[in-house]
């Protein structure tokens, strides 16, 4: 098995020691690696992410905790069905447990005994959960005003939690700071997070009978769920296994879209924003380090923007809700973004989107908002 770090930026190659976080010339840093997963090497294997273990770079000695292999169910939403990927079951309740996943076993690889991450709240769970199940210590940076929901399953898994005044910027400042004595753990920095996300690109090519959908409706805000997809499905593509990459439609929230902004206005770097307050939390990301990644990968598609309001946030989460189906208000935002969307989607076109947190990650604020409607 091989692999290289390469510069996003410059193209300059590195070593993996689990320690780099970007390039001399401060650009991002991908994997390069070539799968060989074929459709038939999953048969009698579990129904796990681990089912496509060609496609991943890590060896056979993985932490799992059984994650992956969620249902794509079919849900009516304005008298349109949308095909919906149930990434709220997971073990910590989002899809964040695929990154985590992959990236703590290759930590574990490498003898890490240490970790900081920060989060809005769910990719710190992910991190948390997976780092107690290999053992490694972790250190949690989260804003002041994340979710009490969130910050107490964090702390039960055992990691060390900092509640950090200001913005969620403030918050990766300090996990920044920190990481000098440990290893960064970064949902968004770290690419071995994306060989996890991008995982979603083969389960939903699976489920639809090794095909891509026309269409994906998905969160960006640092846009790890986005930027797996665009990878899973570019290298089932590549390799014949798809005929094409979905269309992707991405998904922010107006009170907190510098991607969409700069969609637009046909710019490649995020612009500057003064975000206002948003339901959510999990995309209110005013400067994303892979923004000019996010944009790249949704103009490569043929996809676009979309920006929802928050009173569409609000009754796309009280819709869901009263339809059986109990997720977090970031993911009522995806909802609010694919319903918008599918109003002028061709017939038959199809569209998978995603539940992307479970709503008892923020059972009191979800009340409090669907009380207001």
């Amino acid at each position: 098995m091989t692999y290289s770090l390469r510069c996003t930026r410059c193209g300059r190659n590195y070593d993996d020691n689990g320690r780099r976080l970007r390039c001399e010339c401060g650009g991002m840093l991908d994997l390069q690696f070539e799968p060989s997963f074929r459709p038939g090497m999953e048969a009698d294997r579990p129904y796990d992410l681990w089912r496509y273990r060609e496609a991943l770079p890590v060896r056979d000695d993985v932490v799992t905790m059984g994650e992956g292999c969620t249902p794509l169910l079919p849900v009516t939403l304005d008298r349109r069905v949308l095909l919906v990927k149930q990434e709220q079951l997971f073990p910590t309740g989002s899809f964040k447990d695929r990154g985590a996943a992959v990236l703590m076993t290759r930590l574990h690889e490498l003898g890490i005994e240490r970790v900081v991450e920060d989060s809005s709240g769910n990719a710190g769970c992910a991190v948390a959960a997976y780092a107690a199940h290999a053992g490694i210590a972790c250190d949690i940076y989260v804003p002041e005003a994340t979710s009490p929901t969130k910050t107490a399953q964090i702390e039960t898994y055992g990691a060390t939690l900092h509640r950090i005044p200001g913005t969620r910027e403030d918050t990766a400042l300090e996990a920044l700071e920190a990481s000098v004595t440990c290893v960064y753990a970064s949902h968004v920095y770290n690419p071995w997070f994306l060989q996890g996300t991008k995982t979603f690109a083969y389960e939903v090519a699976e489920q639809l009978g090794w095909t891509s959908p026309d269409t994906l409706v998905l969160p960006a805000g640092n846009g790890t769920l986005l930027l797996g997809a665009y990878i899973g499905f570019t290298e089932l593509a590549r390799a014949g296994i798809v005929s094409h990459v979905p269309r992707i439609i991405a998904v922010q929230a107006a009170a907190c879209a510098p991607l969409a902004g700069a969609f637009a206005s046909d710019m490649d770097e995020p612009v500057e924003t003064c975000a206002s307050h948003t339901a959510a939390e999990g995309i209110a990301i005013v400067t994303p380090a892979r923004g000019s990644q996010v944009l790249a990968a949704v103009r490569a598609s043929g996809g676009s923007f979309v920006t929802v309001s928050e009173q569409e946030i609000v009754t796309s989460l009280r819709d869901c809700c009263r339809g059986g189906w109990f997720i977090e208000p970031t993911s009522a935002a995806v909802i609010a973004g694919a319903r918008r969307y599918a109003r002028t989607a061709a017939p038959g076109e199809t569209i998978v989107t995603a539940f992307t947190g479970h709503g008892l990650k923020a059972a009191g604020k979800i009340s409090e908002l669907i009380g207001s409607l």
